[in-house]
Parts: C-alpha cells; sequence; structure tokens
C-alpha cells in the first residue's frame, strides 16, 4: 500500500481539453459465490472486502502497488461527500457507509467501489478524451482481478449484475463535456432526445439524475448488452466529437455578442477579487472564464488551473483541504480565498 503522493489527474488537462473535461470508464463485476450486494449479509459483505482486499494487495504490481484502502465505515461526512465531488465514489455509495471500501490509486485516476450495487465498481478516470488509452487501462485491472477472483458470467447474458440495464459489458463509458454555447443557443434538450435514440444519454455532471452546474454534461452509453466494448467506445467517441465540434462553432457565435464578452472578463475580475463566493455563482463564474481561456480571449488562465479550482472549490473538498467544518458563510470565504490564491499570479 501507498500514500498519495502522485499528482492527482484532475488537475491536468488533455486532448480536446477546450471542451472535454474528462474522461471514465467504469466497469461492474460481481463474484460468482455470494449473492447480490442487496441480499448479502454483513459479514458477507466483510468477506468479500477481505477477498477484492487481497486480489489487489498480494498482488504485486506497478499498478497494485500503487493502491491504497480506504474503509468507508471510519470516514465523516465530509471526507465521503468530497469523494463523490471528485468522482471517485458515487452518490449512492456513501448513503450507507457500512461493509463498503475503497480502494484508491495514488493520483486518484483508478478507484473500485466494494459493496456498492455491485461486488465490485472499477473507475478509471483521465484528463480530456482518452477512452481507448483508460479503457485499456480498465481491461488490464480487470484481467488482474478475474485471476484472483471468479466473475459470475453468462454466456449468453454475459457479466451478471444486479441491475439488469448493466447486463453484458457491464462497462458504463462516459465524457465529461463543457457545453456553454449549446446551453445558451437552447440547443441541448433537442440533442439529448437524438441521443437516447441511438442508445446515449447526455446528464448533469454527477450523472443519472443529477442538474448541470456550470454548463458540464456527462455524455454516456446506455446499451451494454449485444454490443462489444470497442463497438460501445466507438460510437461514444464518434458522438463526443461531434459535439465539440458544435459547441466549438457555437462558441464563435455566442462571443460575438459583446455582452458575452464582457461577462467573460467580469467573471475573471470577481473571482481574482471575490471575498465570498456562493458555490452556485462560482460555478457560473468559472464557466464564462473557461469560455474565454478556450476562445483565446484571456491568455493568462490555464485549462489546468481551472479544472484544479472546479475541484478544490466543492464545498466538502474545500472543507476537507482547510479542515473546517463550519457553516455555509465559512465555506463562501474559504471558497473565495482558494480561488484567488490559485489565480494570484493573474
Amino acid at each position: 500500500m501507498t500514500n498519495k503522493t502522485a499528482t492527482e489527474w484532475y488537475k491536468k488537462s488533455g486532448a480536446e481539453g477546450d471542451v472535454v473535461i474528462s474522461t471514465r470508464i467504469r466497469l461492474a463485476r460481481n463474484l460468482k459465490k455470494y449473492p447480490f450486494p442487496c441480499r448479502l449479509s454483513m459479514e458477507q459483505k466483510k468477506q468479500v472486502l477481505l477477498e477484492v482486499k487481497s486480489a489487489i494487495f498480494d498482488n504485486p504490481s506497478a499498478l497494485t502497488e500503487r493502491f491504497r484502502y480506504v474503509d468507508m465505515e471510519t470516514l465523516d461526512d465530509v471526507a465521503s461527500v468530497s469523494l463523490v465531488e471528485r468522482h471517485l465514489v458515487s452518490p449512492e455509495f456513501i448513503s450507507n457507509r457500512e461493509g463498503r471500501g475503497l480502494l484508491l490509486l495514488d493520483d486518484e485516476s483508478v478507484s473500485i467501489m466494494v459493496n456498492e450495487e455491485d461486488h465490485i465498481r472499477m473507475q478509471v478516470m483521465g484528463e480530456g478524451l482518452q477512452l481507448e488509452a483508460l479503457y485499456d487501462t480498465a481491461s488490464r485491472l480487470d484481467t488482474l482481478l478475474d485471476e484472483r477472483l471468479t466473475f459470475a458470467f453468462h454466456e449468453e447474458l454475459g457479466y451478471l449484475t444486479q441491475c439488469p440495464t448493466n447486463l453484458g459489458t457491464g462497462m458504463r463509458a462516459s465524457v465529461m463535456l463543457h457545453l456553454p454555447a449549446l446551453q445558451e443557443s437552447g440547443s441541448l434538450p433537442r440533442i439529448a432526445g437524438g441521443l437516447s435514440k441511438i442508445g446515449l444519454t447526455i446528464r448533469g455532471m454527477y450523472g443519472e439524475n443529477s442538474e448541470p452546474k456550470g454548463a458540464l454534461y456527462q455524455l454516456s452509453n446506455q446499451v451494454t448488452l449485444g454490443l462489444s466494448e470497442e463497438t460501445a467506445l466507438e460510437n461514444l467517441k464518434g458522438v463526443a466529437m461531434q459535439l465539440v465540434e458544435q459547441e466549438r462553432n457555437a462558441r464563435e457565435a455566442l462571443l460575438k455578442n459583446v455582452q458575452m464578452e464582457d461577462s467573460v472578463w467580469r467573471s475573471l475580475g470577481i473571482l481574482k477579487n471575490a471575498r465570498r463566493l456562493e458555490s452556485g455563482e462560482f460555478m457560473t463564474l468559472v464557466s464564462r472564464l473557461r469560455l474565454g481561456v478556450s476562445c483565446g480571449l484571456i491568455h493568462d488562465v490555464s485549462l489546468d488551473q481551472l479544472n484544479r479550482i472546479m475541484v478544490e472549490a466543492q464545498p466538502a473538498t474545500l472543507m476537507s483541504l482547510s479542515d473546517s467544518k463550519n457553516g455555509s458563510e465559512e465555506r463562501e470565504i474559504l471558497r473565495a480565498r482558494r480561488v484567488r490564491e490559485l489565480l494570484i499570479d493573474v
């Protein structure tokens, strides 16, 4: 086991980074000899935890040596919510932390939730658009676990999962997109309707049932049965690139409006000087600033800086970094201070 020493992946920008913030590959797996998590006893949950931990830590490799284990039962609410804000776990995973554990890579690019909706939910995340590379990592990790564990698998249905919508590959791939121009134009409802017809969905930044904040949207596949992983990734990448091009074209038209250009510069001014920042206001301001940076209006701020700011200024993560447990007013002061610190040279 290792302590967190590597630079977190979300502090960098990647391919198509003006629109694509991040990519995630998630695989759902269950152990053949145990019931699905909804029917597990506490003793069985603990046994599943032990077997998954052993599969990682008793199998030394360049990858497994970088993992650390987080006992979810020992975490407080602030630390747990911070994991959700950094997209390391699902909101459902922290709703009841009893009998659950997390295996986390040192740069936070890989997380393995144990005893979520399925026995194993492994996630691989990275900056920008990199579906194939992240799938390769997920596949290597899947093989490593498969060598030590026996997964529930059916010749016709594929990997067996608690929710039937994940049967087959058990893979959900998603791309986080910044779409302020398409949102402003009112095009997204029409786009979302078209995507559902081809087995894709677009949602808020935290996935199902979440609202978009800061014009951040998650594009992902819905079909996992009767479609290979490679085909699903190819379809997702093709649609993602179409949205990237549509967003870029819409930005050109949007920024011809002097009011929008003015709002970009005003956003930078407020973020650099504010002494209090409410969460919703912050997301709107950083979204506009990101638009200005991506379009070349503002040169002194990098997308790397903005990726880091967007994560570290989230409520629970902010409190976790500052060791503060105070209320909303204190968080707003801390958020403004942290943003000023990260923009200090601008």
